[in-house]
């Protein structure tokens, strides 16, 4: 017996095993009927059961009374059997075969003398769909495959594997369908899908091979980018495109040729080393046996060695024509002028290029970089120097390759920019502040070259040793020390306020007091000679503050002393070039997010609110603040407190109510003063109504962050209450 039948008569025997189960209730139905009704023994002709299911070709049972009466059964839909067609015919049974045009889902009507009978159940049709085979086996996309078995004229759609599904098809019958396997299938089993609501599945045993493209060989290689290559194999006709090493593609619209067995292909200019893909239409690709490698560059010579910055140099070698950017040292890149050829190139080297290899790269950005011998950069030199010049005059400096330089440095940590340059000469001014010494050349690519001799400073001006302060404010007095002091016949602060009130002027001495209104920040002290020369002092912070009044209402300097800065909190203790007055400050400096305590006070600890008692109104709180980094999201909150039951608030910063600080706390220009109305701290944290009346019972003061998230610098000191 073959496999096919055996699977038949498999199928066939589990079918007629469900018919049976289904026929009992019939049965006993039947016998009921039989026990319950006397008039069945009459002439009534009555239908009691029949087997609702079968297969197509086997038998269908009715059972009932007097139905050798019936002349006719008819199947859905208008299918008739008549009764010289039943296999038998009895008082208590038919049995006809069901045809192959029978339709499931129908009910069956018996043709009687007495009129028609027609059952109460549909009928169901069994359709055991089954697959026998694929054939052939093994195909190309877009050919047709036919596939045998049993009941196929039910199915609806074929899905191949990934999901691509098919629901037209060539030709369909009971046993057999063929299909076209579309362009982009792949490789896998079918799964035959019949017409039902909820759809049944049939899936193949064996899988459908698909072919696909093959390489056997890939010539030349090593290869040129931008050149032909050419792939020999099998089906090469099935790919839609080549996807060589750094997964550049060339589509096959783009092929410059295409056969089952070859393809030819420009290689992409910014291909890489690496195996070569072929991508059928279903995306599966296939790859090369062999590594294809890209021909690189070579490099022989590049002259001129030593180079100047800023020229051109001449590259010779093989396939240069690849290179499209020249690295030099410090990462400095060029790329190739035009016209050049695969053995020769020309480039620009950068002018703030440094002496290293240069290395050569192509499209493919190729890692095994090309390098040249070491290139070395041509410095700029000082042939001559004038012997001595006055400060703030104009000197020529003869040399070679002077066109290079982009700073001059002189003795005394002054420098200038060149504006005015050829190949061999310079022309700059001496700044103020130079002294006596050798000159230096500060290339653009930072190569120095120093004079051979020194400029001697010509110069009948003040000479400083020392007193110029790292940090001063207005009012402050400085005691510069010194020789030829007594040649100063202006001293002139930023902003153009010239001093009008000195000490002692001696010629190593000279006290000068800083002027109110100078600008704020950085800066530096001018000073004329009656020559008219002139020299200034090193950078100095000039800060814009209020002086303490009253010593007494200071309670919090941050300076040690117990009582006036007995705290708790984040604020650290600090001495450095910043400090107002040589003593020690407070620094906060830290990201904060959230309620974080800055600094406050332990109980009363003197704290100078008696004195105040309920003069608020004649005193306002003073402190001494720099702000080194912009407070943009949250608050500084100072708080005023009793026994914790009377909090009063003054807020600086975004969220601040907007009767106080309100907005971002921005970086000062230096220290400034503070000053804040007692009648600006209120209640309910800010935002309330009410003011301290009587400082008398202020125990605790301090300053936290809140409400937000920011970086916090600020110094501070002198926290203090002062009259009106």
């Amino acid at each position: 017996m073959k496999d096919n039948d055996l699977k038949k008569n498999i199928m066939l025997l589990k079918y007629n095993k469900i018919k049976a189960i289904l026929l009992i209730p019939a049965v006993t139905l039947l016998l009921l009927n039989s026990c319950d009704k006397s008039e069945d023994a009459g002439n009534q002709i009555r239908l009691d059961s029949f087997g609702p299911t079968a297969l197509r070709g086997e038998t269908i049972k009715f059972i009932g009374n007097n139905l050798d009466k019936v002349t006719a059964i008819i199947l859905p839909v208008d299918v008739e059997i008549p009764a010289s067609s039943f296999q038998s015919r009895s008082s208590t049974l038919i049995e006809i075969t069901l045809p192959d045009e029978a339709v499931k889902g129908g009910f069956i009507t018996l043709k009687t003398p007495q009129g028609d009978i027609a059952t109460k159940t549909a009928l169901s049709i069994l359709e055991p769909i089954t697959i026998a085979s694929i054939s052939p086996a093994t195909v190309r996309p877009g050919s047709t495959i036919t596939i045998t078995g049993t009941y196929l004229n039910l199915i609806k759609a074929v899905t191949f594997a990934e999901g691509k599904k098919v629901t037209s098809f060539g030709s369909q019958s009971r046993t057999s369908l063929t299909v076209t396997v579309p362009l982009d299938a792949q490789t896998g089993k079918l799964t035959l899908s019949d017409g039902e609501t909820i759809p049944n599945n049939f899936q193949t045993t064996d899988a459908l091979t698909v072919k696909l493209p093959v390489i056997t060989a890939v010539s030349p290689n090593p290869v040129k980018a931008g050149t032909k290559v050419t792939i020999t194999g099998t089906d090469l006709d099935l790919a839609s495109a080549a996807i060589f090493g750094g997964n550049k593609t060339v589509l096959k619209n783009a092929f410059i040729s295409q056969s089952e067995t070859k393809i030819e292909a420009t290689v992409p200019d910014d291909a890489q080393d690496g195996k070569l893909n072929l991508a059928a239409v279903s995306f599966v690709k296939t790859e090369s046996p062999t590594v294809l490698s890209l021909v690189v560059p070579t490099v022989t010579g590049v002259t001129p060695n030593p180079a100047k910055p800023g020229s051109i140099i001449t590259v010779t070698g093989t396939n240069l024509d690849l290179v499209n950017q020249v690295t030099f040292g410090g990462g400095k890149t060029a790329t190739p002028e035009a016209g050049g050829t695969p053995t020769q190139i020309t480039v620009i080297v950068p002018v703030d290029a440094t002496s290293a290899a240069a290395v050569f790269g192509t499209k493919a950005n190729n890692p095994n970089q090309v390098k040249s011998a070491d290139l070395t950069m041509i410095k700029p030199a000082i042939t001559v120097l004038p012997a001595s010049s006055p400060l703030d005059q104009q000197i020529t400096i003869t040399g070679t390759n002077l066109d290079i330089v982009k700073e001059v440095k002189f003795s005394g940590g002054t420098k200038v920019t060149v504006t005015t340059a050829t190949p061999t000469q310079i022309i700059v001014n001496v700044p103020l502040g130079t002294t006596t010494g050798a000159v230096t050349l500060v290339a653009k690519n930072g190569d120095e070259a120093v004079s051979p001799s020194a400029l001697t400073i010509l110069a009948e001006v003040p000479l400083f040793t020392g007193g110029f302060p790292a940090v001063v404010k207005a009012g402050a007095k400085i005691t510069v020390t010194g020789t030829k002091l007594n040649l100063t016949n202006e001293v002139i602060f930023p902003g153009g306020k010239k001093a009008t009130r000195f000490g002692d002027r001696t010629a190593t001495t000279l006290e000068v007091f800083v002027p109110d209104g100078i600008a704020v920040g950085t800066g530096k002290i001018t000073f004329t000679t009656y020559g008219t020369d002139i020299t200034q002092s090193t950078d100095i912070n000039f800060v814009e503050l209020t002086p303490v009044a009253n010593a007494a209402l200071v309670f919090f300097d941050f300076n040690g002393t117990g009582s006036k800065d007995s705290w708790w909190g984040s604020v650290s203790l600090t001495t450095d070039a910043n400090s107002l007055d040589g003593t020690k400050y407070g620094r906060i400096n830290g990201s904060f997010n959230g309620w974080t305590d800055l600094f406050w006070r332990n109980s009363a600890n003197n704290f100078p609110g008696s004195t105040i008692g309920t003069s608020v109104s004649d005193y306002v709180l003073k402190f001494d603040i720099n702000v080194l980094s912009p407070i943009t999201d949250g608050n500084l909150k100072l708080r005023l407190s009793d026994d914790g039951s009377n909090d009063f608030w003054y807020a600086m910063g975004p969220d601040a109510p907007s009767s106080q600080q309100q907005g971002t706390v921005a970086v000062t220009p230096g220290w400034i003063t503070m000053t804040v109305p007692i009648s600006s701290f209120k209640d309910n944290y800010g935002f309330g109504s009410n003011s301290p009346t009587n400082l008398s019972i202020v125990k605790t003061f301090g300053m936290a962050f809140d409400n937000g998230a920011s970086t916090v610098d600020v110094m501070i000191d002198n926290v203090r209450f002062q009259h009106k």
